[in-house]
């Protein structure tokens, strides 16, 4: 597994404004993090990701699969995702992400990138059910397999922010990020190997 001879180093926020993506760096080791990619590429429910835009439908090369403390739903791009009930190795990882992050987590939004040919466009998490009491949206996002460029452009302003995504590297989206910035993973022809990214997020039912 390349990491590209250094480690990625944490950092405190990588957005220069209006908002908070921490870097916490590797939290997995190699063995750690290419056990759970191994693991989660077999044995996880991955079905194509169904979404509705500009009024049509469409079935992405994407795959995905959500979980949750209870089955859920959850709606974005117009359509209805069911969760599942945890996954042990998945909730053993929530609990990890927990600890080192101080926040809880009752959900897993889990995406699987085949290849680099496949990513998603510019878009922000900002559904309803992701935004707390205090105006505010978590979401942990932790990275196995191939690396990946990670972009943020702002949302009002001419200003950007790009990251590689290692496998075993978390980061923590906080705050009004959501608000003020869209996010995207970038295509690459020069990716053949499979991505998979776990999004922890807190989910409000209240709020549907």
């Amino acid at each position: 597994m390349n990491l590209e001879l250094f480690a990625p180093e944490a950092c405190d926020n990588i957005l220069p404004c209006d908002g908070s993506v921490q870097d916490y760096g590797l939290i997995l080791d190699v063995d750690q993090a290419e056990a759970y990619f191994q693991y989660f590429l077999q044995h996880l429910a991955w079905q194509h990701d169904e979404v509705i835009l500009h009024g049509q439908y469409f079935k992405t090369d994407r795959k995905v699969v959500w979980y949750g403390d209870e089955h859920y739903q959850y709606h974005y791009s117009g359509m209805a995702k069911q969760a599942h009930i945890w996954h042990p190795y998945l909730l053993k990882l929530k609990y990890q992400v927990e600890q080192i992050t101080g926040h809880q987590f009752n959900s897993c939004l889990a995406n699987l990138y085949e290849n680099g040919h496949q990513a998603v466009g510019w878009h922000s998490d900002d559904e309803p059910s992701l935004i707390s009491p205090k105006s505010e949206t978590l979401i942990a996002s932790l990275s196995l397999g191939a690396t990946r460029k990670f972009r943020f452009k702002h949302k009002y302003k001419d200003s950007k922010a790009d990251l590689l995504l290692h496998s075993g590297q978390l980061i923590v989206m906080r705050g009004q990020t959501q608000q003020y910035w869209k996010h995207a993973i970038a295509k690459s022809t020069k990716i053949i190997e499979p991505r998979i990214n776990l999004t922890f997020r807190y989910f409000y039912p209240a709020s549907e």
